[in-house]
């Protein structure tokens, strides 16, 4: 790990220093029980058709792109979402790098519990302690990210026990072999290629043809990043890949639900 992962990640640390605290299992189950059932990630990322699943993403801003859509409503980009019919809904809320909050993610998600109960949503976060889970569950999130190049095997341990324990799926996200190696051993059952080398947010699609075909038969296999058109997808979707994580093509899009149509019919 290097470069602007390591700056972000030496932040995220920085930022939730004030509010790590113990979290139980106990505590993350209580909280589960006690919050409003939320629909399985996994479950939506394995079409029984067979065919590509969406994972949309609300985006405001990147390291590499900058400001992508600049003040856009949370709530709105997920109705357009929702109407386009995306499998699945990422949001960020990291709020110094990619312009999220978490009430962001509170109030797609509300909106989804009501409208479109079977539509999950993934906290996407850069995680580093069990808080942040709880966090997640308590927002409405079906699922969190961990991405492996970022931590500790420990760190890894303690998130996907904690995402287990609050009823939360994991999406392992990974860049090399090496990593696939370590989140299989942490017993991933849903491993994310991000095509874009977070060091230094360089783009290369065949890093999801070089490794999903690593992957078992049992894990669901998502390409992340770089996924702009059709063509980019059925790339993917040749490699092995269960579904897409498209978020700066789609916010950018006059209209995204065309490109979300186009992306199923690959």
């Amino acid at each position: 790990m290097s470069d602007k992962l390591t700056e972000i990640m030496a932040w995220k640390r920085r930022e939730i220093a004030p509010l790590i605290r113990p979290v139980a299992d106990s505590e993350l189950a209580a909280i589960n029980a006690s919050q409003p059932p939320v629909p399985s990630f996994a479950a939506a990322l394995r079409r029984a058709d067979g065919r590509l699943a969406v994972i949309a993403e609300i985006k405001r801003r990147s390291p590499s792109a900058g400001d992508i859509k600049a003040g856009a409503s949370a709530i709105e980009q997920a109705k357009r979402y929702q109407a386009a019919g995306a499998d699945a809904l990422s949001v960020l809320t990291d709020e110094k790098f990619f312009g999220g909050t978490l009430d962001d993610l509170r109030g797609v998600t509300a909106h989804f519990l009501s409208t479109s109960p079977s539509r999950p949503c993934i906290r996407k976060d850069f995680f580093v302690h069990p808080i942040q889970v709880l966090q997640a569950r308590q927002a409405g999130a079906s699922a969190i990210l961990i991405i492996v190049r970022a931590l500790a095997d420990d760190e890894i341990k303690a998130l996907h026990a904690a995402a287990h324990s609050a009823g939360l799926d994991a999406l392992f996200e990974i860049h090399h072999e090496a990593e696939l190696t370590r989140a299989l051993t942490h017993g991933a059952k849903i491993i994310g290629v991000n095509n874009r080398d977070l060091a230094i947010f360089k783009t290369d699609l065949s890093l999801s043809e070089r490794l999903i075909p690593q992957f078992p038969r049992d894990v669901t296999a998502v390409s992340e990043s770089g996924i702009f058109t059709a063509a980019d997808a059925v790339r993917t979707r040749a490699a092995g890949a269960h579904a897409v994580l498209v978020g700066e093509a789609l916010m950018k899009a006059a209209d995204p639900a065309a490109l979300i149509v186009d992306f199923r019919h690959v």
